[in-house]
């Protein structure tokens, strides 16, 4: 049953970007991104703040890395997506949050000197051929005219964003608690997104949009972190990745059925050529005779 956790957390991933998507009109990306993080915030002060207080000679070090964390995880990956999400469809923002997993393969080659390897040369042909047989609808010469669109762009800034947060969280390896570790992200992301908040002028909370705040500061920010922590603990880091896969699937039929989304056939060509490389990348490979290490 330990794989329900990994499960679960992907599922509330997916029906975010539905939020997201939802979000667009209803509420300024910079209002719901503050409220967002300021909420998830609140929550768990009462019961992270204590230890965060009576720790602090191990958390005061690191302050300046949490900064970074929390720009890239924080702010930057979901004000972004927030964004993206007045030009394109969920969907497509799903198949984008796909490609993480990859890009923090390729960022691990430069930060963690992860030797590179057929496997990730493939996957990452593959997913980019995916990629760009998404954006431009089937026509991957409209690129060459057009360019990539706004939308596009933003998503996939966010990801690269989100990819190299996934890696220098690996590469410092703070010495904290992860629930720490993310309260701590979270102050400098409430701390960030202030300024933009303040000059924004749609930050009223009404009916309509209250309750994408609440799911996208609970739900997607404090309880799928740490279903998600729980999958890792219990099937492994390796194992628990794989599952990341599932996003752009569940994504893909919750858009359809409840904000009824066309389902081209270049959503389903770019998305199945982008899982198929992702999921090489994340293969991890033998060592050869000649080099021990398990190699990624």
């Amino acid at each position: 049953m330990a794989f329900l956790y990994p499960l679960l957390a992907v599922l509330i991933w997916a029906v975010n970007a539905i939020v997201n998507k939802l979000s667009a009109g209803a509420i300024d990306p910079a209002a719901i991104s503050f409220y967002r993080w300021l909420l998830a915030l609140l929550v768990l002060t009462p019961f992270v703040l204590p230890r965060i207080i009576s720790h602090w000679h191990d958390v005061k070090p690191h302050l300046f890395k949490f900064l970074i964390l929390g720009l890239l995880g924080m702010a930057l990956y979901q004000s972004l997506a927030y964004y993206a999400a007045y030009t394109i469809s969920a969907l497509t923002i799903g198949i984008f949050v796909s490609i993480i997993p990859l890009l923090t393969v390729l960022l691990s080659i430069f930060i963690l000197k992860s030797p590179p390897t057929i496997r990730i040369l493939i996957g990452s042909i593959l997913s980019f051929i995916g990629i760009v047989w998404l954006i431009s609808g089937g026509h991957p010469m409209i690129l060459v005219q057009s360019g990539v669109g706004k939308g596009e762009l933003m998503m996939l800034i966010a990801a690269i964003a989100y990819a190299l947060y996934g890696v220098l969280t690996k590469h410092w390896s703070i010495p904290v608690s992860n629930w720490q570790s993310l309260y701590m992200q979270i102050i400098f992301g409430v701390l960030l997104l202030f300024p933009e908040f303040l000059f924004t002028h749609n930050i009223s909370l009404n009916t309509h949009n209250i309750w994408l705040v609440i799911y996208a500061g609970i739900p997607a920010s404090i309880i799928a972190p740490f279903v998600w922590i729980q999958g890792v603990i219990k099937l492994g880091a390796s194992k628990t990745a794989l599952f990341m896969n599932l996003t752009p699937i569940f994504t893909a039929i919750i858009s359809i059925f409840f904000l009824h989304e066309s389902l081209h056939s270049y959503h389903l060509i770019g998305g199945i050529l982008t899982l198929i490389g992702v999921a090489i990348a994340q293969r991890l490979q033998l060592p050869s005779r000649k080099n021990k290490k398990i190699i990624a």
